[in-house]
């Protein structure tokens, strides 16, 4: 078996770090099981990935063991039968279009004018 590379251990180590802070806070270990499971298959070659995922997972960490952290939650996405016939989800629900990170908020875009000021 080969060693683990530093950032493998760091991950390991951010894992066991995020359970012990979330004892005691409803749902802090289901949420941190689920997250790093949701990622586990991601190929060792993606490092800007698992980087960027390592500091999202110390920023956590550090909310966590602010004191100011009572529980851990997460957004669910539920689908029903509303949902499907008219495309409006009941409140507070993600739709498909708002899943891109990348994709910036609606509010944000400027709208496409011509430069000719036509």
């Amino acid at each position: 078996m080969s060693r683990h590379s530093r950032l493998q251990r760091q991950v390991l180590s951010l894992y066991r770090e995020l359970l012990r802070a979330g004892r005691g806070k409803p749902g802090a270990e289901a949420r941190v099981r689920a997250e790093f499971r949701q990622h586990a298959c991601l190929p060792r070659s993606d490092v800007l990935r698992i980087e960027y995922l390592y500091r999202r997972g110390r920023r956590q960490l550090q909310m966590l063991r602010s004191g100011h952290a009572t529980a851990m939650g997460a957004f669910v996405r539920t689908r029903g039968p509303t949902e499907e016939s008219n495309g409006e989800g009941a409140p507070g629900t993600l739709s498909d279009e708002d899943d891109d990170p990348r994709r910036p908020l609606d509010s944000m875009r400027t709208p496409k004018t011509p430069l000719d000021g036509r």
